[in-house]
């Protein structure tokens, strides 16, 4: 089954194009779970068995686990394993934003794919298709390149004009017309920037777009007037902070999955 098989199927039976983001911060943490032995994986463990039912996929991002090292890259495996072995219809997209030539990219792909198998992975294409094909030869896992990212600052570059064209205009049709030749291929576009997001969709057609930084960077629900595919689908819709962190008690989790489903609710609305 391909990446977007898997998805199809997952944002079908959940009704849901929320995509939560597995990102723990150890000093965000409930006060009961800083003397696990795994106080990550535990709670992540905790989000998952409580909105199971009401995403997509999950987004852990490698960045926070490898600032741990190797405890920290343990508890990332062990999420991923946790992830395919209970809930094996539900996504992995791990957000690790890799790009450099061919021979490294390789062992990136190694890493994500066949140790953490995650189902998809988020990449840079500075570099260009050559370099990103050992991601792109993984013909059924999701490859979503940066095109149009959340943070502020992404114009400094992303926004440069060649031949009159919007730097991410350019990489968006090069994914969907050049570089998508397996059907493997996705973009990020993020909710912090509707006009240019909108702009990427009439681009790339009916593909997938992973689209971050919805409420703690300041994205608005609204954006999905314009970015909806002509199946009312077409998005993951992803929320870190606001989800994970929406109680910090003993009850996180339920506080989590409140407001993991207005959230969805929300989305769906759009979706009428």
């Amino acid at each position: 089954m391909t990446f977007q098989q898997k998805l199809d199927k997952i944002v079908k039976k959940n009704n849901s194009l929320l995509c939560v983001g597995l990102d723990p911060v150890i000093e965000k943490l409930p006060r009961h779970l800083l003397t696990s032995k795994f106080p990550f994986f535990e709670f992540n463990k905790a989000i998952i068995d409580a909105t199971y039912d009401l995403v997509c996929c999950y987004k852990p991002n490698s960045a926070f686990y490898e600032a741990l090292g190797e405890k920290g890259i343990g508890e990332l495996k062990k999420t991923c394993d946790y992830l395919t072995k209970k809930y094996s219809e539900i996504p992995i997209l791990l957000d690790f934003k890799r790009g450099d030539i061919g021979n490294t990219n390789k062992s990136y792909a190694t890493f994500a794919f066949e140790y953490l198998k995650a189902d998809a992975i988020t990449v840079q294409p500075y570099q260009g298709r050559q370099a990103l094909q050992p991601f792109l030869d993984y013909k059924d896992k999701g490859i979503f390149v940066l095109c149009k990212t959340s943070n502020a600052g992404s114009d400094e570059f992303q926004n440069l004009l060649i031949s009159g064209k919007p730097l991410y205009t350019i990489v968006a049709h090069a994914i969907a017309k050049n570089w998508n030749q397996n059907n493997n291929c996705f973009v990020v576009a993020g909710a912090t920037y509707p006009k240019e997001l909108a702009e990427i969709r009439k681009i790339v057609g009916d593909m997938t777009i992973l689209s971050p930084g919805l409420g703690a960077q300041g994205g608005q629900e609204t954006f999905m007037k314009k970015c909806l595919n002509s199946k009312k689908s077409g998005l993951i819709i992803n929320s870190s902070r606001e989800t994970l962190f929406a109680g910090n008690g003993k009850d996180f989790a339920q506080k989590s999955r409140i407001k993991a489903g207005k959230l969805r609710g929300l989305f769906n609305s759009y979706r009428l």
